[in-house]
């Protein structure tokens, strides 16, 4: 039975928290201009089927709401997070403008992925900043759509600082003491690819032990490492890249800038 119109008490109750539990953030892999056509307009007036809440302009550098935090805005599409999968019910989405590895004259992805201006990072980091602060989202919720969907995705790119993020102490980062001992230690013995798919499903992908290194491991692989190493993402399991992904699911290994583990 619904209560329209009716005049209702609010009493609060304490047992309570967000729905958001996840931060997404992507690039667009347009102009301003297409961007903003393909996010807010609707299909009968020449624009897309997704949508964001929030979508941040290069030039001049601005940030627009396009979807009201507490409705669902289409960005995530089929993804999967630390066992939540769809997480479009559950999390708030950001669309940088920036054309990724796409040339926007042909249309066509080289692979030479296009750096963020300064003060547009500056505004993300801020935003970013502010949407976890208020919804109390975990550091290992806030993703990139590589992340989430590594098989169809490489956004927001190896040029997306996340280490930034860290140092804002929004996000955890592997200590680097414990990297470089276990990358001496990997670059004797690696270990084999199930146990990376072992410890990758753990951090939070949805990645089957195969012990095969298939083209879905070099996609997770790869996501993984441009994140924490962009200066090299070609999806192989390297000592590092070993190193990394072992701190990353030990418990103490990931920190925060204050110092804390995060696990």
């Amino acid at each position: 039975m619904g209560m329209k119109g009716a005049q209702l008490d609010y009493y609060p109750s304490a047992n309570e928290d967000s729905r958001v539990l996840f931060l997404v953030l992507h690039y667009t892999e347009e102009s301003w201009d297409d961007s903003l056509r393909l996010l807010a307009r609707d299909r009968a007036a020449g624009g897309g089927t997704v949508s964001a809440h929030y979508l941040v302009r290069d030039d001049p550098v601005k940030v627009y709401q396009l979807v009201d935090e507490n409705r669902r805005a289409w960005q995530a599409g089929a993804s999967y997070w630390q066992g939540t999968q769809n997480l479009n019910s559950a999390s708030i989405g950001i669309e940088i403008v920036n054309p990724g590895d796409k040339n926007l004259a042909t249309g066509v992805r080289n692979g030479q992925y296009a750096p963020y201006p300064a003060m547009q990072l500056d505004a993300v980091v801020a935003l970013v900043k502010d949407i976890v602060a208020r919804h109390h989202i975990k550091p290992d919720r806030v993703v990139g759509h590589e992340d989430i969907a590594p098989d169809r995705r490489r956004d927001p790119g190896p040029f997306f600082p996340w280490h930034r993020l860290y140092e804002a102490g929004v996000i955890a980062w592997p200590d680097a003491a414990q990297v470089g001992t276990k990358t001496a230690e990997f670059a004797t013995a690696l270990p084999s690819v199930e146990w990376a798919q072992t410890k990758l499903g753990k951090y939070g992908y949805l990645i089957p032990v195969t012990g095969k290194l298939d083209e879905h491991t070099r996609n997770v692989i790869s996501a993984f490492q441009m994140k924490y190493r962009p200066a090299k993402y070609d999806g192989e399991l390297d000592a590092e890249t070993a190193a990394l992904i072992d701190v990353a699911t030990t418990p103490g290994g990931m920190r925060m800038a204050d110092g804390k583990a995060l696990n």
